[in-house]
């Protein structure tokens, strides 16, 4: 054959591809290939130490007897197929877990083979999803999980409360229901926050909750120095887990607060002008520490305090984790067993709280249980208003101005006028200084009234703003105090 017959190496390695391989693209623009009935994609353009595309394409070349083609030939075929790919339908990829049809969620093993759980409020099996329902993306922060054990009885759940100290049997049922949480792909969680004395096990706890999720290879970080290194951190893995905090800048504490709810972040993509890069992301988030100091009122509503004890009896690493990974296919059977039955139950979505979904996953643990979880949330984020209050001076001096409003009456004032009585108010017992960081404008003292209003409303306080013909108010309400929600008794 002379070499004007032979047909060129792009058109080959094209034809090939396109025969064993399925091509499509996400909502970013980002083309995937996603090797025919099999659940795992890889973006064409990766060079990830996990195994890109083009590696994987060289190899089926080479071991079909095609030829091993040079680099100038492969990148001809790929970027023809990523052309031909941006025509295709959009499908979303998914890490961990994912929606399904018919209201089932799924969880990715981690397996070679692609079994993955289906997860249905009748029923949970281990097969490999229809890879037009579900399309995994595997970086190498997703382990390998176990072969779930089926008919647990709950043994698993009762092995995991054994092998980690919380303290009290509220904290334990809310470590369930972050765990179930963790599940549900479209469900926003808090983040736990484990806390406790020294000793107590906090690291070795969130591991073993982390590692039910993302398999023994999970484990703890410390958190970046910034922002962008935690958002990449984030967004190749599913359950994010921070180790020994002990402070929280207020540019962390709100990278933290768009992790728990979700955001998208823009960035210009490299080698381009114009061009940018989206990534959107909404994790499960650990933390572990003893104390991070003052807790900023709007990441209180997104955290979820678990409090461990120290151990009576002290155990080697070696001993604890051969013990932990031989329950941990027990473990996620449980834990799969109940997110079953807490999905088959009805359960009136609470309106009161920040966290909607989690609360309402709560009510329906209730349902399932009958353990009070509902209860022991509400209970947990009182708590964490009590510990910003008692970290902000200013939230405890507009408390104390508002023990002299009559219940139920408004209080109107512009946002200056505020400010110079409520600093009167602070300094009038003692003649003391002004602290560190109290409001110098009456602009600032409106914005951090703002940040506030939560944390105040739930001691009863109102803070309202607005405009009239004369100008810009800031309104202070007490409200006339109701009674404590009823809490039942966990068993």
């Amino acid at each position: 054959m002379s070499e004007d017959d032979k047909t060129p190496a792009r058109e080959v390695i094209t034809d090939y591809a396109q025969e064993h391989f399925r091509y499509f693209r996400t909502a970013d623009g980002t083309v995937y290939a996603q090797k025919k009935g099999h659940p795992v994609a890889r973006p064409i353009r990766s060079q990830g130490t996990t195994g890109s595309h083009r590696q994987e394409l060289m190899v089926g070349l080479y071991r079909d007897g095609r030829d091993a083609f040079n680099g100038s030939a492969l990148k001809e075929a790929l970027d023809l197929i990523e052309a031909l790919a941006l025509t295709e339908d959009v499908q979303a990829v998914h890490i961990r877990v994912a929606p399904g049809f018919d209201g089932a969620t799924w969880l990715d093993l981690g397996r070679d083979d692609g079994q993955s759980v289906r997860i249905h409020p009748t029923g949970w099996e281990i097969f490999t999803p229809d890879p037009r329902e579900v399309c995994w993306r595997r970086t190498q922060l997703t382990g390998e999980l176990p072969l779930p054990v089926k008919d647990t009885d709950g043994k698993g759940i009762d092995l995991l409360l054994r092998l980690c100290n919380f303290a009290t049997a509220e904290t334990e049922c809310l470590a369930i229901a972050w765990l179930l949480g963790c599940l549900e792909p479209s469900v926003p969680v808090p983040a736990p926050f484990l806390t406790g004395p020294q000793g107590a096990g906090k690291s070795t706890g969130g591991r073993m909750l982390i590692r039910i999720v993302e398999g023994m290879s999970g484990d703890l970080r410390r958190a970046p120095k910034d922002e962008e290194n935690l958002i990449a951190a984030v967004a190749a893995g599913w359950v994010t887990a921070l180790d020994n905090l002990s402070h929280l800048t207020p540019d962390l504490s709100d990278a933290m607060c768009c992790i728990v709810t979700g955001i998208e972040n823009v960035k210009r993509a490299l080698f381009t002008d114009g061009d940018v890069f989206r990534v959107s992301y909404r994790r499960p988030l650990l933390l572990t520490g003893i104390d991070v100091g003052v807790i900023r009122p709007d990441l209180a509503e997104r955290l979820l305090p678990l409090r461990l004890e120290r151990p009576r009896v002290r155990r080697t690493e070696a001993e604890l984790w051969a013990e932990y990974e031989q329950a941990l296919p027990i473990v996620l059977g449980s834990l799969l067993d109940l997110a079953v039955k807490v999905r088959a139950m009805q359960a009136e979505t609470p309106t009161d709280l920040r966290m909607a979904d989690f609360a309402h996953l709560c009510a329906q643990l209730d349902a399932a249980t009958g353990l009070g979880v509902l209860a022991a949330y509400r209970a947990s984020l009182d708590d964490l208003n009590d510990d910003v209050i008692e970290g902000d001076l200013l939230a405890q001096t507009v408390l104390r101005h508002a023990d002299s409003i009559a219940p139920s009456a408004a209080q109107r004032m512009t946002s200056t006028e505020w400010l110079h009585l409520l600093s009167s108010l602070y300094s009038s017992d003692e003649v003391r200084p002004l602290p560190k960081g109290w409001p110098t404008t009456g602009k600032v003292l409106s914005d951090r009234l703002k940040r506030l209003q939560p944390t105040l409303a739930a001691r009863g306080v109102l803070i309202d703003s607005g405009r009239t013909s004369t100008g810009r108010f800031v309104e202070m309400t007490r409200q006339a105090p109701t009674p404590p929600h009823e809490r039942k008794p966990l068993f």
